[in-house]
């Protein structure tokens, strides 16, 4: 199931039909608080949500949202204006996993949907991860810094996953972004660096293990 929120009438109808004529379930809301009401008593599996929103902009749903721990794992595609460079970064910073500049076609928002899904989908068997002290659960997608847990989105813990999989492993720009975002990805390259950042932010003292390779791209290194 994936909700669109959206408060015009046109492109939010035109957002569901597209999600339903591809295969999925979709619901459409016009404003945050209906939104809300809904998510009381059904979870989706993705949300598509507009900056541009009355009463309650988008950028404050997706904050509460990520503060709502029966809700913060749900995957958020943020809908943006073109050249509005801050509110992507604010929305990536907040939380969300990705998003799409407006005006976009409707497959393309198709097509980010079902990458988003297609990297949730939890991993078979348990495996526990670990360099430093950064500890990482693979099938309760769960992050541990020193013993406190670390909130991460979708594409930084499949990030650290993959760094953790693999350390010292020098992964190109390239490799990055085939086996995170897919090889449907349409977006600017910076997106990676946003990530990168924020990631290494998040994990603190330990944000240093992820070293940039001059020309090459990056790699986690423990440190002695």
């Amino acid at each position: 199931m994936v909700w669109c929120v959206e408060d015009d009438e046109n492109i939010r109808e035109l957002e569901v039909y597209s999600l339903r004529s591809t295969g999925f379930e979709a619901r459409g809301f016009a404003e945050g608080s209906a939104f809300f009401a809904a998510l009381e008593e059904e979870k989706p599996d993705l949300i598509l949500l507009d900056i541009m929103l009355p009463k309650m902009d988008g950028v404050e749903i997706l904050r509460r949202l990520k503060a709502d721990k029966d809700a913060a794992d749900i995957p958020v595609i943020m809908a943006t204006a073109k050249g509005a460079e801050h509110e992507k970064v604010r929305s990536l910073d907040i939380g969300a996993d990705d998003y799409l500049v407006k005006p976009f076609g409707m497959m393309e928002m198709v097509s980010r949907v079902k990458a988003v899904l297609r990297r949730c989908k939890k991993p078979a068997g348990v495996s526990l991860l670990k360099a430093g002290g950064i500890s990482l659960n693979t099938e309760e997608r769960t992050v541990f810094a020193d013993g406190v847990r670390i909130e991460l989105t979708l594409k930084e813990f499949e990030l650290l996953r993959l760094f953790l999989e693999r350390r010292g492993v020098a992964f190109s720009r390239e490799q990055l972004f085939l086996r995170v975002w897919g090889d449907n990805y349409v977006g600017e390259t910076r997106t990676l660096d946003m990530h990168i950042r924020t990631l290494r932010q998040k994990l603190g003292k330990y944000g240093d293990m992820i070293e940039t390779v001059r020309g090459v791209g990056y790699r986690l290194e423990e440190k002695a």
